[in-house]
């Protein structure tokens, strides 16, 4: 008996259709999933300083001696002199999108577990940073740097929106670090060498204030202050509770605060 004569046969065909072509589909987007790893790298100094070179269209005003004449338009280069003075934080140096941010920028890295998928790492970051630091002779006196929280991104809108209102954005906006011990630069102030070193502050995220210790690593280069730095905190310390969905099995309770800075005069 063939197919065509058979009514049951091809309502079984007229079902089985539409839900093998579902699988596939399902099957596809998983495996893809698995595939794609598109979580941004973590800051390093190397990536952030080959941002700033003597091609930079950014306007940096320099009191300091210029580069050495025979630089070549790829080379990056330091700027040794005197840093003395207030810095501004610079956004209009790189650029800003999810997949690469090669300007200023202030995020958070969370590792996930979800449905089917495996382990990912969430990241989101915000390009909106405002802030100031202060150098006297070798010394790092003064940094205040404030985020805005409201403009964080990541690589899924549902998970902006968990994610803002898990950091009550409406009612705390902005996220702030405040440096409250000194930080000895040495040589690397005036020869533009790179530094490796520890920022004491204190860190606000909705209106609670936290002491931390943040690793940094900074350099002059070509007329502009680069620093990069990354700490670990526990989310709850921040009344921040890790937004959750059925997809996700589980959510480290805790992620890196990591930043990328430019600073001019």
């Amino acid at each position: 008996m063939n197919t065509a004569s058979n009514p049951k046969k091809r309502r079984l065909l007229l079902i089985g259709f539409p839900v093998a072509i579902v699988v596939v589909a399902i099957i596809a987007t998983v495996a893809w999933w698995f595939l794609k790893d598109d979580a941004p790298d973590e800051v390093n100094l190397a990536d952030a300083t080959a941002q700033i070179s003597s091609t930079t269209d950014t306007a940096i005003t320099e009191t300091s001696p210029p580069a050495t004449p025979n630089t070549t338009a790829t080379e990056t280069t330091t700027t040794p002199g005197d840093v003395s003075g207030t810095w501004n934080v610079d956004t209009s140096i790189g650029e800003f999108n999810y997949a690469e941010s090669t300007g200023t920028f202030v995020g958070f890295r969370v590792d996930e577990e979800l449905a089917g998928l495996g382990s990912v790492t969430a990241v989101g970051r915000t390009p909106e940073v405002s802030g100031t630091l202060t150098i006297d002779g070798s010394t790092l006196s003064a940094v205040e740097i404030t985020a805005d929280m409201t403009s964080l991104t990541t690589d899924d809108s549902r998970r902006d929106n968990k994610m803002l209102n898990a950091l009550s954005v409406d009612q705390f906006p902005t996220a702030i670090f405040t440096l409250t011990e000194p930080i000895d630069l040495g040589d690397a102030a005036t020869t533009g060498a790179p530094f490796t070193g520890t920022a004491n502050g204190n860190l606000t995220i909705k209106g609670i204030t936290k002491p931390i210790s943040m690793p940094i690593e900074a350099q002059v280069v070509n007329g502009a202050i680069v620093v990069v730095g990354s700490v670990e905190i526990v989310f709850a310390d921040f009344d921040v509770n890790v937004p959750s969905a059925p997809i996700v099995l589980s959510a480290e309770d805790r992620g890196p605060l990591e930043l990328q800075l430019f600073f001019t005069r």
